[in-house]
This record gives structure tokens, C-alpha cells and sequence, in this order.
């Protein structure tokens, strides 16, 4: 038994003496890039296919947003189903306002108001869906512009500011093709007395 001991002891000594200090950091190394690579394969497929982090730059979801304040977009949603009205969603700019030379990708952030087929107007300071006024609680005062009665075409949708006097939205510059959202904002993390779900 002692024997068996003796030999187990010299062939590990032996093992670590062929090693030496160089094999160690090399395994360190390995292993530690391994894990980095994994880690860095598990973020960048949660930020393009589930979740991503983004920024609130101007005032035009104030009172819900405010400037600076920073969320969690999910993007699995909106593979399952078609935005709904009342929505928070993040999007690429529609071709008509790349045309005036905003990037692809630059993210706009605004609230659906109307879907695909409904009608869209705005009228002494109400917005009116399919002709009926929208309760809207969430806005920070009523609009002070008119828009003609609207038809939203197919697969795309009307987005507006709750902040609806400083947004730039769908009443400037027309209907968003449902194909440029990235994803529903569901998660307030900063500031931390603001944290919440919407």
C-alpha cells in the first residue's frame, strides 16, 4: 500500500516537473479563453435574438420616459405575435425618414396608436381610432395640431410620442412597416426609483 502511494506521489511530481510553470499558464490560458468565448457567444445571441439594452436620447415619451433613462428591449414577443396598440416599441426608421438622412441604425422609441387597417385621426386635441376617441392617460398633453382621417396600410402601424407636441412620429412623417421593430420596451432598469415593468 505504501508502496502504491510512494509511486502515485513520484508520478505526479514527475507530471508537474514536465508541465512546469510554462503548462500551467498555458491551461490557465486555454481554459480562461474557453470560457471568455463561451460567455461572449451567450451575450451577442441574447442581445440580437432576445434582449438588448437601450438609451431614452430625447424628450418624446415624456412623462412615461424621460431623457436618459434606460430600458430593457425584448425581441421574442413580437416573433410570436404582431405589436397591439398601446405598446412601448423600439424601431428602425422608416425609409421616408432615412430619405432625410437619419441612419438604419439609429433607434427610434414610440407608442403604437393604430394597426394594420384602422383609420387614424386627429381632432380638437383627440386622437380618434376608427372614429372613436382614445383614452389616453399616459400622454403629457393633448395634441395641439389637426390630421386628417388616415388609413393605416397593411403590415404597418401608427406610432406616436406620449410627449405629442415635441415627437417626432407617424403624424410627421407617416406609417412605420411592422418589419422595423426591433422590439417591445418591457423593463425600466435605470433610474433605480423609476425600476419597473411597463
Amino acid at each position: 500500500m505504501a508502496a502504491e502511494k510512494s509511486k502515485a506521489e513520484r508520478a505526479l511530481k514527475e507530471g508537474q516537473n514536465e508541465s512546469g510553470p510554462k503548462g500551467i499558464w498555458q491551461t490557465l490560458f486555454v481554459d480562461n479563453a474557453k470560457l471568455v468565448t463561451i460567455a461572449l457567444a451567450i451575450a451577442l445571441f441574447v442581445r440580437f435574438f432576445i434582449a438588448e439594452p437601450r438609451f431614452i436620447p430625447s424628450p418624446s415619451m415624456v412623462p412615461t420616459l424621460a431623457v436618459g433613462d434606460r430600458l430593457l428591449v425584448e425581441k421574442v414577443s413580437y416573433r410570436l405575435r404582431a405589436p397591439q396598440t398601446g405598446d412601448i416599441v423600439v424601431f428602425e426608421p422608416p425609409p421616408q425618414l432615412q430619405e432625410y438622412g437619419y441612419s438604419s441604425s439609429q433607434a427610434f422609441i414610440k407608442r403604437v396608436i393604430g394597426l394594420p387597417g384602422q383609420t387614424v385621426q386627429v381632432n380638437q386635441g383627440k386622437v380618434l381610432i376608427d372614429g372613436q376617441p382614445l383614452d389616453e392617460p399616459y400622454i403629457l398633453e393633448a395634441p395641439d395640431y389637426e390630421m386628417p382621417l388616415l388609413q393605416i396600410p397593411a403590415d404597418s402601424l401608427f406610432m406616436m410620442g406620449d410627449n405629442r407636441n415635441d415627437s417626432n412620429d407617424s403624424h410627421v412623417w407617416g406609417f412605420l412597416p411592422v418589419e422595423n421593430a426591433i422590439g417591445r420596451a418591457a423593463f425600466r432598469f435605470w433610474p433605480l426609483e423609476k425600476i419597473g415593468s411597463f
